[in-house]
């Protein structure tokens, strides 16, 4: 039997084969002499001509076909997973968030080390031309991180602790803000780019002092078994007010600075706040009644999620069209998910394994390749960003610890939350971007700004560590404690 079966496939394959052959042949007669001669040219590659010229053979050939841009936009994304994962492993190691490990390898990939060291290599593996489609992507990465962001905040739970909560918070934007705005009295004419206004350049600089990364702060009291203590409770309201607010400062400037100064403003800041209402006086109440009567669960229910993906997507298209950014309606759309646990867990399941494994590290990567720190090539580059840094860390650390204080908190857990507060991380990367994007910034004021995030993001768990570590050893029988 099983030679038969072995017989028949071959004469199929032969009486086939030869058949097609037939036909080739007789069809090559049918080409005219001249588009024979044409055809080796035509089928050239457009996307390899002006490249540089390619080595004959097969070489060449598969030289031509890595330049198409789907194999570039392949070959970045396996660059740039695996750089992040590696060092987002090695940072968990060391007791930071994988996100500065992953903050980091972005900008290791620009032009700060691989361009630096390796010009060639990184030209062709990340030319100018190719970072639209890396761009797009990430894009689409941040916009569903957006939504999980807004997803974790519980606005009934907001309600509950507003009276704690919004003091420190405020105090946390208000206190950064104004330091910010100063501070851009002495960067406006050596950072500043040529044509911006002093105003947009300056509420820029406030907005972005301002930020709290409410994620990351997230995970680091989960990793240190804060997340059900006083201080861990206070720390996420008062991160989920800081995140709500600065977001909204930040949709007003950037309407500010699209519509050309606060007159023109308006209408877009009108627009704005008829969605904002119907997103939560209209949409949220009546996802609410959906999740009431549902009749699945939401484990499996590819037909809920689909759902949501188009509701992220129509609010973020509606808050990009009305002129705030994309990145607001995302966070917008979270924020109205019904407060149903299940709901929210499941969401966050799908969203967040794939937007973190695999988006967001292409918009670090991004971000990477917009940073270049060798601009930063003289003592005044470097007195400025340290300028920068200090600003930032007194504004915020000092300002929630202040403000921490005054409510009744103890000294060492004032300061703990001052730099639970100050942690800026990925939230504060998305900013840059969008003052980068609107010319707001220069590249030389963004880089020195993504270090100032990255700084203050890497010292927030060891300070807390440290705060921690005397905490222990005052309460320990063995310690003697001095009074003044």
């Amino acid at each position: 039997m099983k030679l038969r079966n072995a017989l028949f496939y071959l004469a199929i394959l032969l009486v086939f084969g030869a058949g097609i052959w037939l036909i080739l042949n007789k069809g090559s007669h049918l080409q005219p002499a001249a588009q024979a001669a044409a055809s080796p040219t035509a089928a050239t590659p457009a996307h390899a001509a002006g490249q540089g010229a390619l080595p004959a053979g097969p070489l060449g050939a598969l030289l031509a076909n890595l330049r198409h841009p789907l194999s570039l936009l392949l070959l970045q994304v396996l660059l740039i997973v695996l750089a992040a994962r590696s060092l987002g492993s090695l940072f968990r190691k060391i007791g930071q968030p994988p996100v500065i490990g992953e903050m980091v390898a972005g900008i290791l990939l620009g032009p700060s080390l691989l361009g630096w060291v390796a010009p060639a290599a990184q030209s062709f593996v990340f030319p100018v031309d190719s970072l639209d489609p890396l761009k797009l992507l990430s894009q689409v990465g941040v916009i569903l991180f957006m939504f999980v962001v807004g997803t974790e905040l519980n606005l009934d739970h907001l309600r509950d602790k507003a009276d704690s909560a919004v003091m420190v918070s405020h105090a946390s934007i208000v206190v950064p803000f104004f330091l910010g705005t100063g501070l851009a009295l002495f960067l406006y004419r050596p950072l500043a780019p040529a044509g911006i206004p002093f105003s947009a350049f300056a509420l820029f600089i406030g907005v972005s002092m301002s930020i709290t990364a409410f994620p990351v702060l997230a995970r680091i009291l989960e990793e240190r078994g804060l997340s059900r203590t006083k201080l861990g409770t206070t720390a996420i309201a008062c991160a989920a007010v800081d995140d709500v607010t600065a977001w909204c400062l930040l949709a007003v400037v950037v309407a500010i600075v699209k519509s050309g100064g606060p007159g023109g403003a308006l209408w877009t800041i009108g627009m704005a706040l008829l969605f904002i209402a119907g997103m939560l006086f209209l949409v949220r109440p009546r996802l609410a009644w959906i999740v009431q009567r549902r009749a699945l669960p939401w484990s499996g229910n590819s037909g809920l999620l689909a759902a949501m993906f188009a509701l992220v997507f129509a609010s973020a298209l509606a808050t990009e069209v009305i002129g705030i950014h994309a990145l607001f309606g995302a966070f917008l759309a979270g924020v109205c998910m019904p407060p149903d646990r299940e709901l929210r867990q499941f969401l966050r399941e799908r969203l967040e394994t794939f937007s973190s494994a695999f988006l967001l590290p292409l918009f670090f990567a991004f971000t990477g390749l917009r940073t270049q720190i060798g601009l930063l090539n003289d003592w005044q580059g470097w007195l400025m960003c340290l300028g920068i840094i200090a600003v930032a860390i007194a504004g915020k650390l000092g300002g929630s610890m202040i403000a921490a204080r005054w409510t009744g908190m103890s000294w060492s857990d004032s300061f703990s939350l001052g730099a639970l507060m100050n942690t800026r991380g990925l939230v504060e990367l998305i900013v840059l971007n969008i003052g980068y994007d609107l010319g707001i910034l220069s590249p030389r004021i963004f880089a020195m700004l993504v270090l100032m995030a990255l700084v203050t993001t890497f010292m927030t768990g060891p300070l807390v560590g440290l705060v921690a570590w005397l905490r222990r050893r005052q309460e320990s029988p063995g310690h003697v404690q001095m009074v003044l």
